[in-house]
């Protein structure tokens, strides 16, 4: 099972977060680029395990479960590091909780509603919102860097990532929202049923 490129490339998406973390401490420039790089590494390999895996008909349960576990994982990490490094500050901080939250959220639903065999399918507006999300942190992860290549008068890379994350973070809510939804709806009929 572990021989399967796409839970080895799940699996390499876990084994990416403490180089991660230990890049975004590195200083200036190399710092800058290669936590940026690997979060992109991270977020490729999570659009690429998924394809491979309907492509080449390797579906498994150790994917399924691994899967939403590392995507969880990088972006909670990147998140907390860009608040913990004032990159992500005063209000902007909600947009961050937002989608953490809803990270959370979903993995309660998910769990709730696989036990009545039930599968929350990804809306192409949730993968808008995980695409917008991804730019966006790989944006803020570029730094003072990413402001020098990145600056069109009064945007800069920080603050095109800044909207980018306010942006994800509304389509959050909305996705957030109809997922919720449709959990609260069965969970009602399953209790009607008793």
């Amino acid at each position: 099972m572990l021989k399967k490129i796409p839970n080895i490339l799940t699996i390499g998406r876990i084994i990416i977060v403490p180089f991660f973390v230990l890049a975004f401490y590195l200083p200036g420039f190399y710092g800058d680029l290669t936590a940026c790089v690997l979060f992109i590494i991270a977020s490729f390999t999570d659009f690429l395990d998924g394809m491979l895996a309907r492509m080449m008909g390797e579906e498994s349960k150790l994917g399924e479960l691994l899967d939403p576990i590392a995507d969880k994982i990088i972006v909670a990490t990147a998140l907390i590091l860009l608040v913990m490094s004032g990159t992500i500050r005063h209000y902007e901080v909600i947009a961050a909780i937002i989608i953490l939250t809803r990270e959370i959220l979903i993995s309660g639903l998910r769990e709730f509603l696989a036990r009545g065999q039930i599968k929350l399918p990804v809306t192409n507006l949730a993968k808008l919102k995980t695409f917008l999300q991804m730019v966006a942190i790989a944006l803020l992860l570029t730094g003072e860097t990413g402001n020098k290549i990145i600056d069109f008068r009064d945007y800069n890379a920080q603050t095109i990532g800044i909207i980018l994350l306010w942006l994800s973070a509304f389509l959050t809510l909305y996705t957030g929202y109809e997922y919720l939804r449709k959990g609260i709806d069965h969970a009602i009929s399953e209790d009607n049923k008793k």
